[in-house]
Formats: C-alpha cells, structure tokens, sequence
C-alpha cells in the first residue's frame, strides 16, 4: 500500500513542448530527425479566416480526457492561432462511421480536416487522395509511401513517456507487483506505452512482475475497472492506465484500493480530479500543442506532407508534473538519463520487450 508524502515537484520536470520536423518508420519507434517533404500549394491562402477547420473523433466520447478532447483542444488552439473561424467536431460512435465522417465534413466544404486515432488512417488517406485541395492532419497515424502532400501524419514516440512510467512506478511499488490497463490490442500507440513501460520498470527492478491486460474497449469504465481490480487482487500496488475512458475506471479502481495510479497521454490528474488523489503522473505525449502547431504549418507554408514525429528531441512526450509522492534524487537522475538517452540514441525504450506487437516476449 502507498505512503502518502508531500508533493516535492519542480517544473524542470515538465516537458515543456516545442516543434521540430521529422520522419519516421514506424508509428512506434524513435527515428532519426529529418525534414518532412515539401507541399504543394494550398488550395485556400495560408492563414486569414477563410479556413475551415473540422475534426473526426477517434471511438469513444469527445470529453475522454484523454486523446479525444485534447486533440480537440489542439484544434480550437490552432484555429484561434490562424484567425479561423470556430472549428467542427464529429464524434465518431463507431469504426464503420470514419469514411462517412470524414466525407461528411469534405462535402461541407472544409479546408483542414484533422483525424483522430491509429484506426482511421486506412479512411483518411483514401480521402486525402481524392481530395488533394484540402489539407489532412491524422493523429497517431503514420503516412506510409507513396505520401499524399496534403496529407501528414502527427506521431509520437508513446514507448519513451511509457518507459519513464515505468521507472516511476517501480520505484514507488512495495510489491514488486506493478500493473498496465490497455485498451484495443490492435492499437500500436497503446502496446508502445505499455512495452514501454515494462522495459523502464525492469531498469529499477529487474525481477519487478509486470502485469497486462487489454480491454479491447476506449470507452467502458467498468472494465477498467474489473481490470485494474483483477490485477489488485495479484499484489499490483501500482496501475498505469492505456485505455481512454475504460482506462479512467482503472485509476477509480486503484484510488479505491488505496494504491497509486498513473495517467496517460494528458495530465490526468487535472483531467480526472476525482481520482487526483491517488495520480502520481501522468506519461504524456504533447496532443494539445501538437495538433496547434500542425494548423500553424498550414497557415504558414499551405499544403504538407509525410510525417512530423514528436518525441524527446523535440519535447513533444514526457512526464505530467508529480503529485502525491516525494521522488528521490536517484530516481529523478535516472529519468533524466533516460531522457538524455533517447535524445542521444543510447537508450532504446523498446528493449528488451520489443513494441511490434501487445504482447511480446522479451
């Protein structure tokens, strides 16, 4: 069980985020920074309030507080940047709806269309390739050759916030039991957080028991719930949630259990006040900011392409500030290394759990 202590935190701890260009092979893996291709012209002129900006929601709900809403953020942020008029949304109730979203929103007459979730990708890019005037932003999805200009992928490394998730919580496990909530296992940023994950807390522990289960659900708090509960049950006195809406039910379980819970993609424990209590941190990957500076790309060079890969070089991932629980000095100099590996490429979050799939072997 958790020992409650003062909140020691300072705000070098944060990542503050900022922007640079990349590309990368993978969803997943970290990759050489490099310069995204030039774009074609833009159908309306760059910035100005003519731009009409939409965006279709992943599965799940718009207030998730998690990935949903702050892309969403992201987007009224950057429409309020480039003087655009007031963005859409269209929440997307279930995968067999992405095409007929996406196509609702090009027939309106929409300049920038922003897309939410690995699982749209297949519908965004058939869009963008018949729709070659309006300029696409697809969150967590990779933009595979051929690469349409008017179409970029916004990616993030999920294995380097994941690992450093995993330093935090096996440092503060008593156990040696540790837990990961998951949503659908068909989702590489969610097994990229979680293999990450494991691998940072077997660099505190070694012999550190690390358990895992996917849901297959972003939208059911019950069965995070259940999960988290099941996982308790084993001895995990530490639950770091990968599951949306599903996943704020993991962190009730453990505020009930009187344990400690750590968030994912936002600060959660802003977002979720109700479990604030028990969030040591959250594994962040800048959404808000990152969806902004795409409209701003737009507004200022018109049409883009490939892929623009946040991660620790350009502070595009990181920790949420920590709540509840004082960090020794040792742990704080071993996420800082950390960092200061994936900057320099020394450290691979991905090993020796590889994160090509949900449940790897080491």
């Amino acid at each position: 069980m958790r020992t409650r202590a003062l909140v020691v935190l300072v705000a070098m701890l944060v990542i503050a985020a900022c922007t640079n260009t990349g590309a990368s092979p993978s969803p997943t893996s970290p990759a050489a920074s490099g310069s995204v291709a030039p774009s074609a012209p833009a159908s309306v002129e760059p910035g100005g309030g003519d731009v009409k900006i939409g965006m279709v929601t992943d599965i799940g709900q718009l207030e998730d507080k998690s990935f949903n809403e702050y892309s969403w953020k992201g987007v009224q942020d950057g429409a309020a940047a480039i003087g655009a008029p007031p963005p859409t949304n269209i929440v997307t109730a279930d995968t067999a709806d992405y095409k007929a979203n996406i196509q609702s929103l090009v027939d309106d007459g929409y300049d920038i269309i922003v897309t939410v979730g690995f699982l749209i990708g297949t519908d965004t890019r058939a869009a963008a390739l018949v729709n070659p005037e309006i300029q696409f932003f697809g969150v967590d999805q990779f933009v595979a050759a051929p690469e349409p200009p008017n179409y970029q992928g916004i990616l993030f490394a999920e294995a380097q916030p994941g690992y450093l998730a995993g330093i935090v919580a096996a440092s503060i496990s008593e156990s040696g039991v540790i837990g990961a909530v998951g949503g659908r296992d068909d989702v590489p940023p969610v097994y990229a957080y979680i293999n990450g994950y494991r691998n940072g807390a077997a660099l505190i522990n070694p012999a550190i028991k690390v358990l895992v289960n996917y849901t297959q659900d972003f939208n059911d708090p019950a069965k995070g719930q259940a999960s988290a509960q099941a996982m308790i049950g084993q001895d995990a006195d530490v639950i770091f949630q990968v599951a949306g809406l599903t996943g704020a039910g993991a962190l009730q379980a453990a505020c009930a259990a009187d344990i400690w819970g750590i968030g994912v993609d936002v600060d959660q424990a802003q977002s979720l006040p109700n479990s604030a209590a028990c969030i040591v941190t959250s594994a962040e990957k800048k959404l808000q900011i990152s969806v902004k500076q795409a409209i701003e790309r737009f507004a200022a060079d018109g049409l883009v392409g490939g892929n623009f890969f946040n991660d620790a070089n350009n502070d595009g991932i990181g920790l949420s500030p920590f709540t509840n629980v004082t960090i020794p000095a040792d742990v704080q100099a071993k996420i800082d290394a950390a960092l200061a590996g994936f900057k320099d490429g020394s450290l691979d979050p991905c090993a020796p759990v590889d994160c090509s799939g949900p449940n790897p072997e080491p």
